[in-house]
């Protein structure tokens, strides 16, 4: 299988590819405003595989979600590769998702009536890539699936359709991977298999990751864990070191 090459070498970063300061998220509700994230502030510096757990209703697919641009935060601001993402209109939002993130969620998300081939060149030609079913080819020859690129979603299994998500968003070659427990609807071994996949191209890419999981033992293959609670960062293990409570 062919790698997915690396971005581009960049300058040596001033700070850190993402910076979220006191962010807040409140949404309505028929029994009034429900606080979801409550003054997060988070540094991931590139390169750093992050895990973010907790328990159900901690926070942490808000957390992406606005992250992504996918959601609008109630207050405090957040910082992608330099630029401010919580200050950006819809057509900004989209296109920093398709020159600098990669998003994986825990349902595949393919279109039903494109081929593998297709789904992963869709983003790419989007992007204005003009060798976008080359790079698509090669993508999709990195996660295993050289000989399944003209099957549509429905003849694949369901670790197959995940590894075309991968392909799909590593293929633009982002800065930010950002997947929402993407062996969720997956069994032990498939899963497995998927997660060591996606390290490896993590690895060989060289791309940031942030990974939101239930699961401790995946958690623990990232460098930094961020804990989770009620909408509070509420501790960071750093590398093998002991949880530390944020003060």
């Amino acid at each position: 299988m062919d790698a997915i090459p690396p971005s581009p070498a960049r300058p040596a970063a001033t700070m850190p590819l993402v910076r979220v300061r006191n962010l807040h998220l409140t949404v309505p509700s028929a029994a009034g405003p429900v606080n979801i994230l409550r003054g997060i502030d988070l540094d991931i510096e590139a390169g750093e595989a992050v895990g973010i757990v907790g328990p159900s209703g901690s926070g942490k697919t808000s957390l992406l979600m606005v992250l992504a641009g996918l959601e609008r935060v109630s207050g405090g601001t957040i910082l992608l590769a330099g630029q401010p993402v919580t200050a950006m209109d819809e057509d900004a939002l989209a296109r920093l998702r398709r020159t600098t993130i990669g998003i994986v969620f825990q349902a595949f998300h393919l279109i039903p009536t494109m081929t593998a081939l297709e789904n992963v060149a869709v983003p790419l030609e989007l992007a204005g890539v003009r060798n976008a079913m080359a790079r698509a080819r090669q993508a999709l020859d990195a996660v295993g699936l050289a000989h399944r690129l003209t099957h549509l979603p429905g003849q694949l299994s369901g670790g197959e359709q995940q590894r075309v998500a991968l392909a799909r968003a590593f293929a633009p070659r982002p800065r930010l991977l950002l997947a929402d427990e993407p062996t969720g609807n997956l069994d032990q071994a498939t899963g497995d298999a998927v997660m060591d996949l996606l390290f490896r191209l993590r690895a060989e890419t060289g791309t940031t990751l942030l990974l939101i999981t239930h699961d401790e033992h995946l958690a623990a293959r990232c460098t930094r864990r961020v804990h989770l609670a009620d909408g509070r960062v509420t501790a960071i293990d750093v590398a093998a070191a002991q949880a530390e409570p944020v003060a």
